[in-house]
């Protein structure tokens, strides 16, 4: 507490930011931040399942291909494992379809993965803040644990 509040009056949500690019991490945490929310970053897979242990947020945002192209698949389907991370909104961060014979769909493809909303980089801070409130306000069991529910 400071100043007779308690976090949850002083910020509006926790969040998790990871990614290996420190670029997306800070526009995401000056972007958050301005907007009210609390906001830790991980730039790697080991760092980011302990931050998230460790601040327990409410979003998760995450980097799908940071250290391989595969780790923001193994992120997503450990939360989904955790009984405390299971039931928390997960923000899939992409550049994939910049990539030359790359392209993810999130309407095709997504269904599969167990987040619930894709934002394409490079982030507009229209489309984060309204993203993240969606998601704040997306109620348990609207939330893609399984990967098999539409994303938003």
């Amino acid at each position: 507490m400071r100043y007779g509040k308690t976090i949850r009056e002083e910020y509006m949500a926790k969040i998790v930011c990871i990614d290996d690019d420190i670029d997306v991490l800070e526009t995401c945490k000056l972007l958050l931040t301005e907007a009210g929310h609390s906001v830790e970053t991980a730039t790697t897979e080991r760092d980011g399942l302990a931050k998230t242990k460790e601040f327990n947020p409410d979003l998760i945002m995450l980097d799908l291909m940071m250290e391989d192209i595969t780790t923001g698949f193994h992120l997503a389907y450990n939360f989904r494992s955790d009984d405390v991370m299971k039931f928390k909104p997960i923000l899939m961060l992409t550049s994939i379809n910049q990539k030359p014979g790359a392209n993810l769909n999130p309407d095709a493809e997504g269904e599969f993965l167990p987040v619930d909303a894709f934002i394409e980089k490079p982030i507009r801070r229209e489309t984060l803040l309204n993203s993240v409130n969606a998601l704040l306000s997306l109620p348990k069991e609207k939330i893609n644990v399984s990967g098999r529910n539409k994303v938003i």
